[in-house]
């Protein structure tokens, strides 16, 4: 007990999780890795139900068509600060991120996607049809005409980064509805932008030591959806020895 009250010796093998501080229910405890001034209120009170919970959930669709109108940077921001509060292992965090809304940037970062994929043997013929898709019939299948882009970058020597950004950037999708936006991974340009030595790399100035983890494209849907689609029956066993 200290002159302001309860002191804890925190260890070496914190992980600043917080939890120490988050569970004390008078808020006398405080941590200097996670401080109780930086903590918020976690006591107000929900009205999400878990019908409204599951509506929310299964509402959420990848979004491939989008409207021409830009997003304002206020309303990115805000996606990315959501998606910090994602899990990650071990609390080691580590994720960064990059909003590029710049189009002439992200043309050019299509167009090396395209060429990167014309030179390589495998997936020139995998992938033919966006390739042919993009020279041939004018349409833009790699980040299917939206003006904004958002990646997540970590240190290259971190065994974790992909998997911390995947939960990171789910937060993202299912925040994105909230705000009128639709959201979606962009699949084939991850193809490139995360293997070694990617062209990608130098565009976007990621800093040596540094990759390229994730990519999901955001936007003002297009279209908008009437109803929920289903997918297949649940395969749910329970373990009986």
């Amino acid at each position: 007990m200290g002159n302001k009250g309860p002191e804890v010796e925190v260890p070496l093998a914190c992980r600043a999780c917080g939890h120490c501080v988050a569970v004390c229910p008078s808020g006398a405890l405080d941590n200097i890795n996670t401080p109780l001034a930086h903590q918020l209120d976690s006591n107000k009170k929900l009205n999400l139900n878990a019908e409204d919970a599951e509506h929310f959930l299964r509402s959420r669709r990848s979004i491939r068509c989008y409207k021409k109108t830009a997003v304002p940077r206020e309303e990115l921001l805000k996606l990315v600060n959501i998606a910090r509060f994602a899990p990650t292992a071990s609390n080691l965090q580590g994720v960064s991120y990059m909003i590029v809304d710049d189009k002439k940037v992200l043309e050019e970062a299509i167009e090396i996607v395209i060429q990167w994929l014309e030179n390589d043997a495998s997936l020139c013929k995998r992938l033919a049809s966006y390739i042919n898709a993009y020279r041939e019939d004018g349409s833009e299948p790699i980040l299917r005409g939206t003006s904004n882009l958002i990646l997540t970058t970590t240190a290259s020597d971190f065994s974790g980064g992909r998997e911390n950004s995947i939960f990171s950037l789910a937060y993202l999708e299912l925040y994105a509805p909230t705000l009128g936006l639709g959201s979606c991974w962009a699949g084939v340009f991850e193809i490139c932008a995360l293997s070694d030595n990617s062209p990608l790399l130098k565009l976007f100035n990621i800093q040596e030591g540094k990759k390229i983890t994730g990519a999901v494209m955001v936007g003002y849907p297009k279209y908008s959806y009437n109803r929920i689609v289903d997918r297949d029956p649940l395969d749910v066993t329970f373990y009986k020895r």
